[in-house]
This record gives structure tokens, sequence and C-alpha cells, in this order.
């Protein structure tokens, strides 16, 4: 029998499997099956994602338990009794089963002797991040598929620190996880003494919201005229954001997408909440061109990223990519730092390994330093606590291409909060100035090159999608020397622990091990691979840069139409 007949079979014989969600089972076709119950949810670069429903393979009450109990037993054999105290703070987003598998999350915590703390409703990850440092907890659970599509949900854990678990933390989780029974047996270790759950009051909140409001550089310009468009794309952001836009002196000046303002686990009113998605700027856009905003600004689902759009010197609507508004914060941030003598001499920001040069050329230029990481803003988040524990560099600014940034690190995951408040101020900054967001990208690029930084995705659905990707990831590793006439000088392969020159020559590379490539074409040109750990894709970065903007225009393009082609999928 295979393991998808075994685990099948096992769901419909269960006790604990209600007659309603074994009818579904029944009712699925055999690829639906397939996928449902090939393997267990895993962990990923986020944590556990995947879509809804039953079966081992899908996020529902027995999977997402399984995974509260492994931690639960990991927070207890770390820290004894008095991680049984300080507790785990709990939060969720806007989807389906989300308010569920944090009640479920919390009352699984508390039979074990962990005391627990939840919001009244949802809110956005960084505020679980925070919340996390202000209770003292010695970890936390956010209940979130990010942007992914309404199917999904996830769930991820964070350290004593408002940091997600990095590998050389999460292995003894992964080691309980695997030890435990499957997710239809596992039981519940009860302790003699329950844990209790508390609500959280408005007072994290308030705080929250006071810290993210410290962040600010130029908190008097002059608002007067100035009309943003903002949307939370259904989910958390919408409270705690108009309360920090209030607070700044931004009431009138904030025009929310109504109709994309409501918790909605349908998505009904979008169509992605993606900020990554062209789709999701159809409303905001819309609404912009009828008060003539000058900047769009949309939040996630749960509030770690933030996407932009702005109106240009033209007077039509631009979108921006997330290393194209990394690198004019980067620039705004650290300049107005040095101008107000607030820049540290010993700076650092940290990116990531598929991050575009761009922003390390600008931060260069202010004299802070850039540390390259893996994808997965929790290795960001400890490096900052390493740095603090080691008295390592001063932290100014880090960030991912897709999006999402931590200005200040009172959290330790990506902050949207933050990113709409100094998006809002650097471009009203800017306008006083008689400068649109383009122009100022484009000195900038006169000044450090023009950038083309694009991404490309191939998906691979079912259960021999990872074989697939898998497959893949080999036929790169083979010996390409030239992707569209540009010569291959160097290959850095993170799963190996190995770069290769063109030379012959080779050098470790420090990073843990993960399953991504680069290619180096000259010193202009970078390829980035690497399989998503959220969903069943391959992930094609593409980072590209000369001093001619019309010479990078379409070259992602044909370097990625000739590198398919080197592997056999064109």
């Amino acid at each position: 029998m295979s393991i998808i007949e075994e685990n099948y079979q096992r769901w419909l014989a269960s006790p604990v499997v209600d007659e309603k969600t074994k009818e579904e089972i029944r009712k699925m076709s055999e690829s639906e099956k397939s996928d449902a119950f090939f393997k267990d949810a895993e962990f990923g670069t986020a944590g556990m994602r995947g879509i809804l429903g039953p079966g081992t393979n899908r996020l529902n009450i027995f999977t997402v338990r399984k995974s509260t109990i492994a931690f639960g037993k990991y927070l207890i054999e770390k820290f004894k009794k008095e991680g049984k105290k300080r507790g785990v703070v709990i939060s969720h987003d806007n989807r389906f089963m989300s308010r569920e598998f944090t009640l479920d999350t919390a009352k699984t915590l508390n039979k074990m002797g962990i005391n627990t703390y939840i919001f009244d409703s949802l809110r956005p990850t960084p505020e679980l991040s925070f919340a996390v440092r202000e209770m003292h907890a010695v970890g936390g659970v956010m209940i979130t598929a990010s942007h992914n599509p309404k199917e999904y949900n996830g769930y991820k854990v964070y350290d004593e620190n408002g940091c997600q678990l990095v590998p050389y933390r999460i292995e003894r989780l992964l080691e309980i996880l695997a030890e435990l029974p499957d997710e239809l047996s596992v039981h519940i270790d009860e302790a003699k003494v329950p844990g209790v759950n508390t609500v959280l009051t408005s007072e994290i909140d308030d705080k929250y919201v006071d810290a993210v409001l410290g962040i600010r550089l130029n908190p008097d310009l002059d608002k007067k005229g100035f009309k943003v468009v903002y949307t939370p794309q259904h989910g958390t952001s919408f409270i705690p954001a108009m309360k920090m836009f209030e607070k700044a002196g931004y009431k009138d000046n904030i025009f929310p997408v109504e109709k994309q303002c409501t918790p909605d686990p349908n998505f009904s009113n979008t169509l992605s909440p993606n900020p990554e998605v062209k789709d999701a700027y159809i409303e905001p856009i819309k609404l912009a061109k009828e008060i003539s905003a000058d900047l769009i600004v949309m939040t996630d689902p749960d509030a770690d990223r933030v996407g932009v759009a702005f109106k240009n010197k033209n007077g039509e609507y631009e979108l921006l990519t997330g290393n194209q508004s990394g690198g004019l914060l980067i620039d705004y941030i650290l300049g107005q730092r040095k101008a107000k003598g607030l820049l540290s001499n010993n700076g650092v920001m940290y990116n990531t390994i598929v991050t575009s040069t761009f922003g390390t050329k600008i931060a260069k230029s202010y004299g802070v330093k850039t540390v390259s990481l893996l994808t997965g803003f929790k290795f960001i988040g400890d490096a900052i606590d390493l740095a603090l524990k080691n008295n390592g560099p001063h932290y100014e600014f880090g960030y991912e291409e897709s999006y999402g940034c931590l200005i200040a690190p009172f959290a330790r995951d990506k902050d949207a909060q933050q990113a709409l408040l100094m998006l809002v101020e650097m471009t009203l900054f800017h306008l006083r100035e008689g400068k649109t967001l383009d122009v100022v990208m484009d000195e900038l690029q006169q000044k450090f090159n023009y950038y083309n930084d694009t991404q490309f995705s191939i998906f691979f659905p079912g259960s021999e999608g990872p074989s697939k990707m898998s497959k893949l990831m080999d036929e790169l590793r083979g010996n390409i020397s030239d992707i569209a006439g540009y010569k291959v000088t160097r290959v850095e392969d993170y799963e190996k622990g190995i770069a290769k020159n063109a030379d012959g020559t080779t050098e470790k590379l420090t990073l843990p091990v993960s399953n991504v490539l680069k290619f180096f074409l000259g010193e202009d040109i970078m390829i980035s691979i690497r399989p998503s750990g959220t969903e069943p894709k391959c992930k094609f970065y593409y980072g590209t840069n000369a001093k001619d903007k019309e010479e990078v225009k379409t070259l992602p393009s044909k370097l990625h139409e000739d590198l398919l082609k080197k592997i056999g999928l064109k």
C-alpha cells in the first residue's frame, strides 16, 4: 500500500475524524487525494504553510495541534518551569480557521501547563513579534499564510526575542516533531497545574503604535494637500495603521480603499492580496485617480510587507518593486540620519542573497556596510540579536526584495507599520523639495547605475512537484558556462557550501546550508534560483544593472529564456 493510500485509509478509519470530514475525503479526486496525503505538512522558510482541509499535507486542527504539542515540548525542555510561567503569545490574521487555530493552540499549550496570551481579534505579524518581547514571553505563534491565496493558512513559531526560529534553533523542535505519533494519534501530556490564557489589552496596541511613531525623522513636514491611498487588502493592518496615521498627524491625508478594509477570508474585493502582483493595485489606483493621490501604499494580509505605487512627474501611476522601494528608503533614512547626526560610524544594513545590489551601493555611499543573509527575515532578526549580544555593528536597516523591511528593531520581523509610516514621510519630504519618486529614483540610478531586478517563477504542483524541483536544481548544477552570451564567472552553491570560480578555484561559503544557487555573470549580473519554502514553485531572481537604462529593460527576460533552454524547459 502506498503512503498516500495508507494515510487516506487511516483518516477514514479514525474515530477522531468526524463524519462530515470523512465525506469530504471520500469526494476527493485522485489528484486531490494524492496532494493531500502524499507527505506531512512541513516547516519551510516561513514556518508551516499549506492549503486548508483534511489530510496530512494540509492545514487542519490535527496538523496544527501536533505542531503546537511539539512546540510546547520544545519550550518546556528549553526553559523548564520558567518557560511555563513566561508563556507564549499567539496572534492570527483574517483567514479561514485562523481564530479556531489560535484558540486551539492556546488551549493545547494551557493543558501542557504553559501560560498563553492572545489578542481579542486579528493583529499584524510584527505586533506579535513586538508583544513577545514586551511580555517577556519565551515564544510566539502567528497563524497566517501571509500573501498566499485564500485557500491557504500557516503556522509560524517565534523565539523569546520575537524572531522566527532559525535553523540552529528550530532543529530540536523538528526532532521532537518527528518523534511524535501521527497527527491523529498524538496526545497532550497534561500538566497537573494548567496554564492560564490571558487576553491582551489595548495597552499593547498603544505601545506598539508609539514605538512605530518613534522612527520618524521629519515629523513636522507640511502635510497640507498631500494625499495617500491606503489599503490593508482585507487583512490585519487597518486599525493599527489608521491609529498610527492619526497620531502622526496624517488623519486628513489618508484615503482608505473602504471596501478592502474589512477583514475578509475570501478577499472578496481584491484580485490578489499580494503586493507583488499588479492586480492587487487595481482598486487603489482607481481611487488614486479619482482624488489625484500622490502615493498608494498597501499591506499584505498579515501586515509585514508594503507595496507601493506613486504619481510620477507626468501624472501617471507607477509601481515600485521591493528592491526599488527599499533603495529609496535606504537613501532617505540614512541620508536624514547623517544630516541630523544620528548615523552610526559602525552601521550595518542586512539584506538577503537574492536582494539587489542597488541598496548595497546606496548604503556604502553613507559608510554603512551590508551583510547578505539567506532568504527569510528570520535570519536578519537573528543577526540583530547576535550583534547586540556580541557588541557588533549598529543596526541601521534591514530588508528583502519581497517588500519587507525593518527600520527599528523593537520588533524582530519585517514590519509594515514602520514601512507605511516612513514611505509616507519620505514621499512627502521629496514632494516638498519638488521631486516625485521617479525623479528621485532616476537621480539615484544616474549615480549608481540603472537596475532591473526581476523575478520569475515555475510552479510544480502535486505529489511529483518536489522531485521535479529537485531535478531542476540538479540540472542547474550542471556545467553552465554562459547564459545569453554572458560568461558565468562564479557559481555559489549554498546547498554544497561551495563557490566555484570560472578559473577553477573554489571557496567555502559561510552561510547555513540552503538549496540556493547563485550565478554571477561578470560584476553586473546575478541570477539566484531557489525552491520556495512556502509554495510548490521554483523562484528565479535576475539582478541586472548598466549605465544605460534602455540596456537593462529586456535583459532579465533574455537571460531567463536562455537559461530555461539550457536545462530543457523551453
